[in-house]
């Protein structure tokens, strides 16, 4: 009998509840905002400097070879998810959803994939570990370009065209930190390998921090008047449904092309999922303080859904992975 587990909320997401919960009650403004700004991001790029000190290059090097896969990972997230979710808002009535949410809908589809999670599911998935390392690597490097772009191309940032001090002000926050912890990575990637605890903590605590800082302005503007409950959960439906477009679609086209089983694993985990980490501080960067917060709301729902329904979904891979590996062998 196979158990299926029931998610669960995780500490990560309850710590986002209340870093909203306090932005809410106790909004940071003035001189003491600008300050936390500034605090949040060095936060930022010390957790892209890590990002890069910890990322092994040998795994990265072997997962290249899979150029097939890798190709359809990088196209399912920055040509597929981002007209779908132009679709979604070009059909979507406009009294549904704020005009500043109805761009974080659009906003999301155009986030590069997550890195731990789509890793961790993968393995958990007993899925090929090596190229979900590069694929996802791959999606967030290139998404420091990619997402900007296409955020020009299908947005408005800040009420005008991309500008390249924009681009330059993602490059310096997120790009350099990560190459700078690459080249490093001699010295203290053996380090970072030991504290991965503590590094985790500086994951978390950093966009919490820029999370906090988006919704406290984002309250002083009266972001709490601009959703009302109807609007929050139209938020969950469209992001659901999202998430259930792209879980079938890839296995489905992940069978039609004939992949593997353990590389299906790698194209559902990795072509599906959109990442906080680097939603989170492009956000800040690309739109104006005033709306960022109601841009990041759907970037929050959709993380929290697509870790409860991932974890769901890698242990039925497992646990079918497990029934086949029982099975006797046929001569």
């Amino acid at each position: 009998m196979i158990r299926v587990p029931r998610p669960n909320m995780d500490g990560f997401t309850m710590a986002l509840v209340a870093t909203v919960g306090l932005a809410t009650v106790l909004p940071v403004q003035g001189q003491l905002a600008e300050g936390v700004h500034w605090l949040a991001e060095a936060a930022i790029a010390l957790l892209f400097f890590l990002h890069g000190a910890r990322l092994p290059r040998e795994e990265v090097v072997a997962g290249l070879a899979h150029w097939r896969l890798h190709l359809l990972i990088f196209s399912l997230t920055f040509v597929a998810f981002p007209l779908i979710g132009w679709a979604v808002v070009e059909t979507l009535p406009s009294s549904l959803l704020p005009p500043a949410v109805a761009i974080g809908v659009q906003f999301l589809c155009l986030l590069p994939s997550t890195v731990q999670s789509s890793i961790a599911f993968t393995s958990m998935a007993r899925g090929n570990v090596a190229a979900a390392v590069c694929s996802s690597t791959l999606s967030n490097i290139s998404g420091i370009l990619m997402t900007p772009l296409l955020v020009a191309l299908f947005l408005k940032v800040q009420g005008s065209a991309l500008s390249l001090d924009t681009l330059q002000t993602i490059a310096a926050q997120l790009l350099l930190p990560f190459i700078a912890g690459q080249l490093l990575r001699r010295w203290i990637g053996a380090w970072a390998a030991r504290h991965k605890t503590m590094l985790k903590f500086t994951d978390r605590g950093s966009i919490l921090l820029v999370v906090y800082i988006a919704f406290s302005e984002a309250v002083v503007n009266g972001l709490w008047h601009q959703v009302p409950p109807a609007a929050l959960g139209m938020v969950v439906l469209i992001d659901c449904a999202i998430l259930a477009v792209f879980l079938v679609g890839t296995t489905l086209l992940s069978r039609r092309l004939g992949f593997s089983r353990a590389d299906e694993a790698v194209i559902v985990f990795c072509g599906s999922k959109k990442s906080l980490v680097s939603g989170v501080p492009m956000a800040g960067v690309l739109f104006a303080p005033a709306t960022a917060g109601l841009v990041l709301l759907p970037v929050m729902v959709f993380h929290q859904i697509q870790l409860m329904v991932g974890a769901v979904l890698a242990r039925r891979y497992a646990n079918e992975g497990q029934a086949r590996d029982a099975l006797p062998a046929t001569s």
